[in-house]
């Protein structure tokens, strides 16, 4: 059945809801009933047969025909056993010696944010693994410099999907390069190829450009405002990192508190450990399923994320329970790090499953399609670019998924361009890739902003609230940058206008929040 406009309900349904409410599980749980109640609405018996495809979806999370759920139930357990890695190591008293370690290095509050953002764009393997990996790693030393949560959850996001989609060697990468691949040969389109065209669209990706220059903008020049202003006066002045009423967040523990005197390596041997065994997995199952001849880019795009992650989640627990072991801790105080480690993942484990299960229901709607169906061939080219970027930041925030996102929108955009101008072919596709991340940076139900709060420790709605301002900003100056380049096809006027736009957002913010600050005292 066509819901057509409708079709958006319960995604928009479940933002308004978190917005007013703050309460994540209540607002996704509403959408996820009045999306199932729409798509059964035919049913003679819709609302046993809502309950039905509920009960089936939630599920099909742990197993799918007849078997293992490899994908997300992989992803689960990797949660799980990241939260026991990072409980051991505070147990252990790991994280506190970083941290004292850290604040002799870096030294200011925008240092550590450098170091964060940087450990972000350094880290470009794959999202999710950058989102956990990142956070866990910078909370130490951006503790000490009372760094509020939210902060560091912005850092984190804004530089995992942004940096992913423009690297070529990481998951995201090979994914679409395979799909860019084919609407080259279906579009006959030989001057360049897959790999080429992907390098070429890359700096014409305005929102990963821009989002990833915030993020240090943000750090050097202060600009904090609205609810990010709250949290960090609040963690500057009183040292609370998150906001206390609203209960324990993702990777916490009360639990968890230090019973040894640990070492700086206590954390950095079992974090590398991690990120060694998940690379090294992701090349094997890459190579594993690669048929023919065994390329880098081949064995990227064929990579299993979640059984790489869970495989060297694995190999990194076993490292940090032996280094446990050797600071000669209790088995007592060993059992109580695990369990709290896995009851501190518990909220953020919640909130995924959720977030898959309105995700399913939205795809089982059509918002995806109706969406990429408001594309109109008949606007003027020029405008093309830029109604691209924004109707795939619709799509992407409505469904939460950027991959969604790319497998729907990359091949009508394709589609567009070789009916109206071919040279707009890598415009228009960079269009839709930088949409992509600017929905999924402003969804409180897409899975990496999930685990971006996740890994920094934030609770998940005050890093929705928080981010999705400067993600609006980035947003506007995307488009701006997209028109000039459909109006012109100059990748560089697009970049200038994008820079320009984006030094007069810095100053307007600096002068503003001056203002603020200079009004209250």
């Amino acid at each position: 059945m066509e819901h057509g406009i409708l079709s958006l309900l319960p995604p928009v349904l479940a933002l308004i809801m978190v917005m007013l409410t703050k309460r994540v599980l209540l607002s996704l749980g509403v959408g996820i009933i009045v999306g199932a109640l729409m798509v059964n609405q035919s049913e003679e018996l819709f609302v046993n047969e809502a309950i039905a495809q509920i009960f089936s979806i939630v599920s099909g999370i742990f197993i799918v025909d007849g078997g293992i759920n490899t994908w997300e139930l992989y992803i689960i357990l990797f949660l799980l056993i990241l939260g026991m890695i990072a409980s051991l190591i505070t147990i252990t008293g790991g994280s506190r010696a970083f941290g004292e370690w850290a604040l002799t290095k870096v030294k200011s509050r925008i240092g550590a944010q450098f170091v964060a953002g940087f450990l972000g764009i350094i880290i470009f393997i794959d999202d999710y693994f950058n989102s956990l990996t990142v956070g866990n790693v910078s909370r130490p030393f951006t503790d000490r410099h009372r760094i509020s949560r939210a902060k560091l959850a912005y850092v984190v996001d804004s530089t995992a999907a942004p940096i992913c989609v423009v690297s070529p060697v990481s998951s995201w990468g090979a994914y679409i390069i395979t799909i860019i691949g084919g609407i080259l040969v279906t579009h006959g389109v030989t001057q360049y190829e897959a790999l080429q065209a992907f390098l070429l669209i890359a700096p014409m990706n305005f929102y990963a450009v821009f989002a990833i220059l915030l993020v240090f903008a943000v750090a050097y020049f202060k600009l904090d405002f609205g609810l990010m202003r709250t949290h960090e006066e609040r963690a500057q002045e009183t040292g609370e990192l998150v906001d206390v009423n609203k209960g324990p967040v993702p990777g916490e523990s009360e639990d968890a508190k230090p019973v040894a005197e640990g070492v700086v390596s206590d954390l950095i041997w079992p974090i590398a450990t991690l990120i060694v065994a998940t690379v090294l997995f992701m090349v094997i199952t890459g190579m594993q399923a690669t048929e023919g001849q065994r390329s880098l880019l081949a064995t990227f795009e064929n990579t299993d994320v979640a059984a790489a992650l869970l495989y060297g989640g694995l190999i990194s627990l076993v490292i940090t329970i032996a280094i446990a072991f050797l600071r000669r801790l209790p088995v007592k105080h060993l059992g109580v790090g695990l369990w709290a480690g896995v009851k501190s993942m518990l909220p953020a484990i919640y909130i995924l499953v959720f977030a898959w299960t309105i995700i399913e229901i939205i795809g089982e709607l059509g918002t995806g399609e109706y969406l990429a169906s408001m594309v109109d061939e008949h606007i003027q080219l020029g405008f093309l670019p830029a109604l691209l970027f924004l109707v795939a930041g619709f799509m992407a925030f409505s469904t939460g998924t950027s991959w969604g996102t790319f497998a729907i929108m990359l091949p009508i955009a394709g589609e567009i361009a070789a009916v109206t101008d071919i040279t707009l072919m890598l415009p228009v596709l960079a269009a839709v890739l930088a949409g992509a991340i600017f929905g999924d940076h402003c969804s409180p139900i897409s899975d990496t902003t999930i685990l971006s709060s996740t890994g920094a420790g934030s609770h998940h709605i005050d890093h929705v609230l928080t981010q999705l301002p400067y993600a609006l900003i980035v947003g506007v100056i995307s488009t701006l940058s997209f028109l000039a380049l459909g109006f012109t096809g100059s990748v560089w006027i697009g970049l200038l206008v994008g820079f320009a736009t984006f030094g007069i957002a810095v100053v307007i913010l600096k002068l503003v929040i001056t203002k603020w600050i200079y009004k209250e005292v």
